[in-house]
């Protein structure tokens, strides 16, 4: 996977629904937690609006929110918790993931922060690729 930009993309072999399933089963084999699944497609039909399917996999792991909800100036990037894996069906009919690469923005914070935030990324890219490009 790319990480020299802010928003990765890539195209899954399975529908919307198997890529999540797979993604959660994934990211709970790797020790991640899922506190919640965001069907949008589904909200946005409750307000009159028809989209393609799309929907938003947060993922949490204690070992790096913890080092950083723990001190009280880090608290701060909480809002970027918990991480977010979207995945979502495109006008070629296709499924894609996208995730944010958090590294290319930690410029700036405590090296608690920094480390936290690295980790957590190259772990939410893995659980992506693990399940875009199995092995």
């Amino acid at each position: 996977m790319s990480t020299n930009q802010l928003i990765v993309e890539q195209i899954s072999p399975f529908d919307v629904p198997a890529t999540v399933e797979k993604i959660i089963e994934v990211a709970i084999q790797k020790g991640w937690q899922t506190p919640a699944i965001h069907n949008l497609q589904q909200s946005l039909a409750k307000a009159g609006k028809e989209v393609r399917p799309v929907q938003v996999v947060e993922i949490c792991k204690p070992a790096y929110s913890g080092r950083m909800l723990e001190l009280s100036d880090e608290r701060i990037v909480s809002v970027m918790m918990p991480c977010r894996i979207s995945v979502y069906e495109k006008n070629d009919g296709r499924t894609y993931v996208a995730l944010l690469n958090m590294t290319a923005i930690t410029t700036g914070f405590s090296d608690t922060v920094i480390d936290a935030i690295h980790g957590a990324t190259e772990e939410s890219f893995d659980i992506v690729k693990s399940v875009i490009d199995p092995i």
